[in-house]
């Protein structure tokens, strides 16, 4: 299992140190965060273990890796409703409860890893659904989740990534 370590300079200045190499990477809105709550736009500090892959199989072929792979369908989604019991869970649509949907129009979610944060146990309202993922068109920041390129990202799964020990400035 390889450890990547994430850092920011500066707010939004984030790299990935992983292999001997420096990979940029887009982080959340809200910086890096000790205390991440649910729609602060940050990303958590800590070591976050990847869980599992999804992927577009429409768009995208399977990204070759030790983790679970599952292909999305349209009724893929992420309860991110702190009042339910399925807060920062995977759900099938539709859905009572708010959620994210992870059969996205554009391109973010082509592949998306589950990053283990808040998740084991599930606190309420201390944020959900931080990804692994592909990066927002023209380089905004994220909900609070990690992007890296897709060849990156192909590239660090394949050589068996599994976990990202993300650091405040």
């Amino acid at each position: 299992m390889i450890r990547a370590i994430l850092q920011t300079n500066t707010g939004l200045d984030a790299q990935l140190h992983c292999m001997g190499e420096i990979f940029p990477t887009i982080i959340g809105a809200g910086g890096v965060k000790n205390r991440k709550m649910e729609g602060d736009h940050a990303t958590p500090s800590g070591i976050l273990p990847l869980r599992r892959v999804f992927y577009r199989a429409d768009r995208v072929p399977s990204p070759v890796c030790h983790l679970p792979v599952e292909p999305l369908s349209p009724l893929d989604g992420w309860c991110d409703d702190p009042g339910h019991p399925d807060y920062n869970r995977h759900v099938s649509l539709p859905h009572p409860a708010r959620h994210e949907r992870l059969w996205r129009d554009d391109h973010v979610y082509d592949i998306i890893v589950a990053l283990g944060y808040n998740d084991d146990p599930v606190h309420s309202g201390a944020g959900s659904a931080i990804f692994l993922h592909l990066p927002p068109k023209g380089g905004r920041p994220t909900e609070g989740c990690i992007a890296l390129p897709e060849p990156a990202l192909r590239r660090l799964l394949a050589a068996g990534l599994g976990e990202i020990d993300v650091r405040p400035a």
